[in-house]
Formats: C-alpha cells, structure tokens, sequence
C-alpha cells in the first residue's frame, strides 16, 4: 500500500472495549508499546455514552458487579478504584415488578434480602442462607482457581477444590432455585442473574450461582457519571502507562507472512507490527483474515450457543420523580415462555420481560433540570431481522406495560427517543450474529470448551473478549484481558 507506517516491535490492540482496554494495559506495563485501533468515533465499545438534547446514555452495560474484580484491576497497577471515579452502593439494589401493585425491592443487604425471602415464603430464608453460603464458597474458587486460567487444557479444572465440585457443572441452576423456593417471583429473582451468562437457567451449570453472591453478597454499585467514567479511568490509566489510542480507526485486514504477524491495515495505511491482540468480535476478526489462517470456519460460529441480543431504547422525559428505581426488572410475564422464545424458538417474543434503567434517579447531571434519562431493554434472540416497525411495536408494548406496573404513563412525557437493535449491533461492534452479550456459559462452552485466546496456526495473534474466556460480562471482559496479556507473557513474547 502507499502509506505504510513502520511501527516495528509495536502491540496492536483491535477495539477499544474493557477487554482491550485491560489488555492494553497490561501489555504495556510488560514493557511492550502499545497501541489501540478503535473503529467508532469513542473509546469503549459497547459500554460508549450518547449525549443527546442534554440527556446522557450509557449506550451498553449499566449494572456494577462484582466491584473486586475491578478494584483488583486497578491494584494490578498500584492504584485505587478511588483514584479515578466515585462509587456508590445502590439502596434497594433493584426492584422486580411482577404486576400491579406487586413488586419485590432487593436490599443492599443479605441479611435484608433472607429476611425478604421469608416474609413471602416461610422457610425460604433458611434455605436460601444455606445457599448463599455455597455460593460464596463458589465465588472464591471462581476468582481464585477458575477465571484467570486461559482455557488452555482440561487441567486447569484439576484442582482439589473444582474437583469436591464437579457435580455442580452437571446440575442447572434450575435445579437449585426449586430446592430453595416453591415461590415462582422468588425463583425468577434467582435465576435472573442468568440472564448476564445468557442461557436458560436449565441449561446454566450450577456452578454459577456464584452470581447469585455476587447480587446478594458483594450488591450493586453505580460509578459517578455511569459506565463509561470506567472506560475513561482504564483509559487515563493507559496513558499514564504509555499507551496511544486513536478512534475512527477500522482495521480491514490482518496481514500475515509464512505464518507470522506482520501488522494490520486500515482503508488508507499499513501499521507494521510483532504482537496483535484483537478484542473486537472474535468471529469478525477471524474475517480478516485468509481463510488458512482462520481458528474456526462461519459453520462453527452457527452452532455456538449465543447470549441474547438486545433491543435498546434510550428514553429522554420531561417528567421528575418517577415511580422506579435506579435499576428495574419487569417480570409480569412467564420467565420460561420468554426464555424458549430466545433460545429453542428464535422468534421475536410476544409479551417479553424487560428491564428499565432509570440512572438520573442517583445521578441528576445526567439530564437537564426537571428531566430525567431512561434506558429500556428488552432480550431477544440472535439472528433475527429487526427493523424500525418492529422497534416500535415492542416500545409501546414497553410504555403499556410500565403504566399497568407502576402508575406511570410515561406516553405524554417522551421528549426524546433512539433506539438500538440486532441490525445496529452488527453495524456498530461488527457483532457475530447480532449478539449482546457473548457466547452463553452452558457446560459445552466453558473453559477449554470456549473459542481459544490464541490463533492455532498464526504466530503472535491473540483473542481477548466477551467470545472466548471467561465469558460474558464486565467483570469477566476486564478479567479477559488480564489472561491473555498473561498468557502471551508465559509464551516469552
């Protein structure tokens, strides 16, 4: 090509999302120069903001678990979270409306949320006390054992402590959930958590109910000026430590010689680089690549089990005081109807359950004065052509449904509205099928089972992110970054 920028002994990052990110930084804490390609006009990925008419949007992720994976990112570097944003720890954590005049509040406290479990079921509490405990334990040897293995050998699961628990990758969290509780809300609470590993909860090992202590035990946390304040603090961080980001930067090839990295190009230059880690869709990045070179062929990515996708509403009123909660679930229609049409029926469902984000309840500079910012989703299946009409049709089934749950008819207030669909996460994030959130964690496509972070057959290519290991989520995507950045330190590279 004409323009060819020499950057020998350079890193490539692909993408700009919290897998990149993290990679980025732990790449050049290793002495390696590092630069990050995103293809949008901000750095984030999905977790990018839309400001609009005043009104501010996290445009992707929304909920804060799991805050010690990312206080352990950041002491990976001798910082503090508190070094670069503000957290506050949400009272309720959530609310689950599940008809009119019938909701649950989740407490910020585990003690308070048995207690719930009680009151509604005697015996409940005692059970789901219990349960807790084992999913603690869960969590700990998740953290400690699990997480931060690069899915390289079924040896990684060779651990006294996994082994005393293998049964539980052979239960479903469906199983456990009915041993707690006879009470179909109370179940439902239980299993929502598997919504962020994107599988039914018969399908979801039991083992993962360390979610469920990540809800009740660790609770949920919200970062001053929403998710993105994260990808600005990983991003001051980069600079801090070296690393050049540039936006508006779509890589179009990978250029490889005799099985070696070369570098990456754009529609106009040739960046020459010894080390590329791509953390942007893992089936797209494999298209950029020659068909020998590639991990998997487009029929392994069709048999994979992914997690939802997403339509999207970003909701601007001129209304104060709303009847909800920071954070929303709506749960007024059959969880497992629900589930079946995203996952055995691959059809748009027909009375969804939705959840509602409403972040200027915690956090006014998100609006002007007298406004408030709201964010629908609604979980729907991958693959599916989605189109205005049918964004729509379910955004006013979504506006009924709020008005019957909570009193509020929200019609009359809307000043402004965009919304975001399965199309748009293709377009946007280059998304495999049109998913939100990654590959489902089923016992099929964990660990080892998951696409690997390192190409078979190309020298110094390496994968990061939601498609390969750990798996889905925030936490899971900084955690993914750690591990490859590891990885390719163990290889000597």
């Amino acid at each position: 090509m004409d323009n060819r920028l020499t950057m020998s002994k350079k890193t490539i990052v692909i993408g700009s999302g919290f897998s990149s990110l993290a990679t980025a930084c732990y790449l050049q804490k290793q002495g390696k120069e590092v630069i990050v390609f995103e293809k949008n006009e901000q750095l984030g990925g999905r977790a990018s903001i839309l400001e609009e008419n005043g009104f501010r949007f996290d445009m992707g992720p929304s909920w804060y678990w799991m805050p010690d994976v990312f206080e352990k990112f950041f002491n990976d570097f001798g910082k503090k979270v508190s070094d670069y944003y503000r957290l506050e720890k949400l009272s309720p954590a959530y609310r689950v409306f599940f008809g009119k005049n019938d909701k649950i509040d989740i407490s910020d406290s585990k003690e308070n949320i048995i207690n719930t479990f009680e009151k509604i079921d005697i015996g409940s509490g005692e059970r789901l006390k219990n349960f807790l405990k084992s999913a603690e334990k869960n969590y700990q040897i998740a953290m400690q054992d699990l997480v931060y293995q690069p899915g390289r050998s079924l040896t990684e699961l060779l651990n006294w402590k996994v082994i005393k628990r293998l049964d539980l990758f052979f239960k479903s969290i469906s199983n456990q959930t009915k041993k707690i509780t006879k009470n179909k809300d109370l179940q439902s609470i239980l299993e929502f958590p598997v919504l962020f590993l994107g599988a039914k909860p018969e399908d979801t090992p039991a083992f993962y109910n360390f979610m469920n202590y990540a809800d009740f035990g660790l609770g949920t946390w919200y970062p001053e000026n929403g998710m993105n304040s994260v990808v600005q603090a990983m991003v001051n961080l980069g600079r801090e430590l070296g690393v050049q980001y540039f936006t508006n930067k779509e890589i179009k090839r990978i250029q490889v010689e005799n099985g070696v990295i070369k570098g990456v190009e754009t529609d106009t230059d040739f960046y020459e680089a010894n080390l590329v880690v791509s953390g942007a869709d893992y089936a797209h990045t494999e298209t950029l690549l020659d068909k020998k070179n590639k991990n998997y062929t487009s029929d392994y990515w069709k048999k994979k089990v992914f997690a939802p996708s997403s339509l999207l509403y970003y909701v601007g009123v001129d209304k104060e005081d709303l009847n909800l909660e920071h954070h929303n679930l709506f749960f007024d229609t059959d969880f497992s109807r629900h589930a079946k049409e995203i996952y055995n029926d691959f059809a748009f469902p027909e009375n969804p359950l939705f959840y509602v984000n409403y972040p200027s309840k915690t956090d006014r500079s998100l609006a002007p004065e007298g406004k408030n910012t709201l964010f629908f989703l609604v979980p729907v299946a991958v693959d599916l052509e989605d189109n205005k009409e049918i964004h729509e049709h379910y955004f006013q089934l979504l506006l009924k449904r709020i008005e019957k749950c909570t009193g509020e008819d929200l019609r009359k207030h809307i000043v402004y509205k965009k919304s975001f669909g399965i199309q748009d996460f293709k377009n946007r994030y280059h998304s495999c099928r049109g998913n939100a959130y990654g590959l489902a964690n089923t016992l099929f496509q964990t660990s080892v089972l998951r696409p690997q972070i390192n190409n078979k057959k190309v020298k110094n290519l390496f994968y990061t992110g939601q498609l390969t290991v750990p798996g889905p989520g925030v936490p899971p995507a900084l955690i993914s970054g750690k591990v490859v950045a590891d990885y390719i330190l163990k290889q000597g590279l």
